[in-house]
């Protein structure tokens, strides 16, 4: 939690993050911190069957997808993929992989894991944006 709080703090959208990780190891509790430091106060709930939940009242507003149980890329489409990438928003993806050849190019991979009692979150930009992201971390 304390990581998706930090990561609110230093967002600018439009950006895209993959999540990567093991199931439980704690992609949606680190989404979770990052809702709740941006002013979501009710439960968020995890996307794994609406595989995507929107927080179009944050600022920046946020789409949190799972995509774990994604059958076909395709059906990113159905759930207007596109017209998100056209918005200043900030997209969440967990399970990205699922949803390769329809997403966009990632701008931060947050890869999670386990770690004696707690998790290694290891950060990697992959844009400009994701550097911008990273610096606003460290400073």
């Amino acid at each position: 939690m304390d990581v998706g709080r930090q990561l609110a703090a230093a967002l600018q959208a439009p950006l895209c993050i993959f999540l990567q990780g093991d199931l439980g190891a704690g992609k949606t509790t680190l989404v979770r911190g990052l809702l709740r430091a941006l002013g979501h106060q009710a439960a968020a709930r995890s996307p794994t069957y609406t595989l995507m939940e929107p927080y179009a009242e944050l600022t920046p507003a946020c789409y949190h997808f799972d995509l774990y149980r994604l059958s076909d890329a395709e059906e990113l489409e159905y759930l207007g993929i596109r017209d998100l990438l056209d918005r200043p928003v900030v997209l969440l993806f967990e399970w990205p992989q699922r949803g390769t050849g329809y997403l966009p190019a990632a701008d931060l991979l947050l890869d999670i894991r386990p770690c004696d009692s707690g998790r290694l979150i290891h950060i990697q930009a992959e844009t400009q944006a994701g550097i911008k992201v990273i610096q606003g971390l460290a400073g």
